[in-house]
């Protein structure tokens, strides 16, 4: 049978090329994700940037670390502590004492990531001047990069300055230095500072002042603005990689076993041709596994060269999109191309082992067959598997909903959700195929002319053949509409609950992270006609269970004016009862009963208890908590909302409200455009991830769609033959299988909706469970454009290999071996 089966992998290379080239696609892309991933384990030690010349750096408290049964849990503070006075004064003792202040700065011209520091702490990156001099006046900065030269007036949110000097960029931010005055004015806290003493004498001066740091070496580096950011870059990178393996290796191993499973059992005939001449049931399957075999070790083989070609590629890529950092590089690591090749390899075996089974049952009957039409679609146990998996699916979503709804709105919850659905209506295909190309086909079969009639029969008799080619539709349009619809319905809820939220008529924004000072909100307050309430983002940490230290986005106002320009989504409890005593919690929180007691700690690491004086529903997870301003302190006024009094003047207070942070350069929005402008939108690296996602499934499952069209079309020669013998000319039997392919592509696009509004359809009533009831947001353009995509290759893949063929004459393709 070894000798048969590479005989047969020589007489059929058109079947067996397509599933070649879908197995060795296949593991192209999953040594590639592996390649990457696996580059994104291992961070390279980063040292100190803006201080790696300074000697000693002193750090004020920036974290709380809670002991509990299980170890010492940490959190970073939302508002990080000063280095205490005191500690400061015995440090001036030791030696010179530099205060470092840093704060976001908007400039015409300049990059957007701009940071202000002041001039003396230039030297401790170190920069120096290469052109011009130090900023002397209020008004006078120097910049890093080449964005401005010496001598150029820029206006920036905190002012028009004048570039006075320039220093070279050194790679980890843009800065702009003012003098120490003016930086002390733009930020009134310093967090840090740098001490020119010994280390030893600098500790023993900070000693039992808590939370106070002393940093040196490579520990200066937590003194940068972002000390985590190679850690959080890893999470993103590990995250976009992760997501992009298991799909596209769930998306390869469902169209490869589909694949395999239709170029064997479109050879039904061969089989019934080899039990006639009496091989066993036996030999049938295991000249079929042989092949499998073979085609399996050189496809994977090729896959894995493949992938080390490719993957260089997207990590170029990844960089240039700045979803990698800058010292992202493919590493020297051999487990991805393990991976790959053992995994495209059993899939290959078993993909074909329940259709050897089947092959093996062949009776030699089935040589004498010359009808193409499917008798027995479907065997039990694909439809036992389906079944399982469909009821697995409903049953593990409705527990979900009823348990833990929210955790339906998690990305690994919505991403891996539709595999399930995926598979189970793909097993459950060949039942539904008859009737959906029956319901796409009513209104052409009952045009004139035997085209609609041929078309709808032939789909609906080739059922396997149907359901094959529909499959890697079936993925492309579930993935894009499940993906990018439940981002956009997430997007859509989280702008209903702000939209519904706020009552307010008018917004007021600070230009810069630094907030409004009193002067600002003394004007705000005084102007007439308005009804301002001032707020701050701040953070609560609360120990859940005992053991785990849980962080909740806080927002500090005044009762009376939160009440009155807000509308909190509460199930209990009342906002005007909030006081400096209590807070306002949601339902996620473990106590959540008015009037109950709960130990905190404030955005400050300041451990205090509060009374629970109202509850908010859940939400889709931004409702956060609410505390009065005395409970979130150092933290800036970042937003001013403002209610009309009754009959105030609209344009009046408005005009008065600009010009009430004309001096600081803030915004005044109405509300409904403050509520476009906060619009919550998928992060870039989300999106960016997701379109990855969505690119790689489209060409991988198209490729697979145009091997799967020509292995169907070259099988259907004689049928074709048939045509033609029949009185059909060459361009009416080239447009009948251009119009199968579209209706193959349109039963597929169909069953991808199904899978793709079921798995909306949990979303949705998620959000209705936690009380956010907002459409679904369906991407019609991406499910219009994959559709397209695949029409476009379905029909070319199709029509090509049958006009080549109908190059010949009828009665040669009539007299054509299969």
């Amino acid at each position: 049978m070894l000798t048969t089966a590479l005989s047969t992998l020589r007489t059929r290379w058109v079947t067996f090329a397509g599933s070649f080239v879908a197995l060795s696609l296949g593991v192209a892309l999953i040594a590639v994700m592996g390649l990457a991933l696996a580059s994104s384990l291992d961070a390279p030690d980063r040292g100190p940037e803006r201080f790696a010349a300074a000697q000693v750096v002193v750090k004020g408290r920036d974290a709380l670390e809670v002991s509990t049964p299980i170890g010492v849990r940490g959190r970073k503070l939302a508002q990080p502590r000063a280095v205490p006075v005191g500690v400061v004064a015995k440090l001036r003792d030791l030696g010179t004492v530099v205060e470092d202040r840093s704060f976001a700065v908007r400039a015409e011209g300049g990059p957007a990531d701009l940071v202000g520091h002041p001039w003396s702490t230039a030297a401790f990156a170190p920069y120096a001047l290469d052109a011009g001099r130090a900023p002397r006046a209020a008004d006078e900065v120097v910049v890093s990069g080449d964005w401005a030269r010496p001598g150029a007036r820029v206006r920036t949110d905190g002012g028009t300055v004048r570039v006075v000097g320039t220093v070279a960029g050194l790679g980890f931010e843009n800065a702009v230095f003012s003098t120490d005055a003016r930086a002390a004015e733009l930020a009134p806290r310093s967090l840090q500072l740098v001490v020119d003493a010994d280390a030893a004498a600098v500790r023993e001066a900070v000693r039992g002042s808590e939370g106070v740091q002393v940093l040196t070496g490579d520990a200066r580096r937590y003194a940068d603005a972002d000390p985590d950011r190679d850690a959080e870059a890893l999470t993103a990178m590990n995250a976009l990689f992760g997501t992009a393996g298991g799909v596209t290796g769930f998306v390869s191993v469902f169209v490869v076993a589909s694949t395999f499973a239709f170029a064997v059992a479109q050879r039904r005939r061969e089989f019934g041709l080899l039990r006639t001449a009496g091989a066993t049931p036996g030999q049938i399957r295991r000249m079929v596994v042989h092949e499998a075999l073979a085609v399996g070790v050189l496809a994977s083989a090729a896959g894995c060269v493949l992938g080390s070609r490719a993957a260089p590629e997207l990590v170029e890529w990844a960089v240039d999109e700045n979803l990698a950092p800058r010292w992202f590089t493919l590493g020297d690591h051999t487990w991805p191309y393990h991976v790959a090749f053992w995994t495209g390899l059993l899939v290959a075996l078993c993909g074909v082992l329940a259709a050897s089974w089947r092959a093996g049952r062949t009776g030699p009957a089935e040589a004498l067959r010359e009808a193409s039409a499917d008798a027995r679609p479907m065997i039990r146990g694909r439809l036992l598997c389906g079944a399982v998996l469909l009821v697995t699916a409903v049953v593990t979503l409705a527990l979900a909903l009823a348990a833990d709804p929210g955790g339906l709105l998690q990305r690994k919850t919505y991403v891996s959700r539709p595999m399930l659905l995926i598979t189970a209506v793909a097993l459950l295909a060949p039942l539904l195929v008859r009737p959906l190309v029956r319901l796409i086909a009513w209104l052409p079969a009952r045009l004139p002319g035997a085209g609609g009639m041929l078309v709808r029969e032939n789909a609906a008799a080739g059922v396997r053949r149907t359901a094959a080619v529909a499959a890697p539709v079936l993925v492309t349009v579930a993935l894009a509409g499940s993906l990018l619809g439940a981002t956009a319905t997430l997007d859509g809820a989280k702008a209903t609950e702000v939209r519904e939220r706020t009552a307010a008529d008018f917004v007021v924004a600070p230009a810069g992270d630094a907030g409004f000072d009193g002067a600002t909100l003394r004007r705000l307050r005084a102007v007439p006609g308005a009804e301002v309430s001032a707020s701050s983002s701040s953070a609560v940490y609360v120990l859940e269970e005992g053991v785990a230290l849980v962080g909740s986005d806080a927002r500090a106002a005044e009762p009376g004016p939160l009440a009155a320009t807000t509308r909190l989504p509460l199930v209990a409890g009342r906002t005007d009862d909030l006081d400096d005593d209590s807070i306002i919690v949601n339902e996620e929180w473990e106590k959540r009963t008015v009037g109950e007691r709960v130990d905190v700690w404030l955005g400050d690491g300041t451990r205090k208890s509060l009374r629970i004086a109202a509850v908010m529903a859940v939400g889709t997870g931004d409702n956060g908590v609410y505390v009065t301003p005395r409970n979130a302190p150092a933290a800036p006024v970042d937003r001013v909302d403002v209610r009309l009094a009754h009959g105030a003047d609209a344009h009046a207070v408005a005009d008065g409200l600009r010009r009430a942070v004309r001096a600081s350069d803030g915004e005044v929005l109405t509300g409904e455009a403050w509520v476009r402008a906060t619009r919550p939108g998928t992060d870039r690296t989300t999106r960016t991830g997701f379109f990855l996602v969505l690119g790689i499934a489209l060409l991988y499952t198209g490729v697979s769609l145009a091997n799967t069209m020509v292995m169907a079309t070259s099988d259907r020669v004689r049928e074709l033959a048939a045509l033609r013998l029949a009185g059909a000319t060459r361009w009416q039997v080239l447009r009948l299988v251009g119009a199968e392919a579209l209706t193959v592509v349109v039963v597929g696009g169909l069953l991808g909706a199904l899978v793709a509004g079921l798995d909306l359809a949990g979303m949705w009533s998620a959000l209705g469970l936690l009380s956010v009831w907002t459409p679904v947001e369906v991407p019609w353009t991406a499910l219009g454009a994959a559709l397209g995509a695949c029409a476009a290759l379905a029909v070319v893949s199709a029509v090509v290999p049958a006009g080549l063929a109908l190059r010949r004459g009828a009665v040669e393709l009539a007299g054509a071996r299969e």
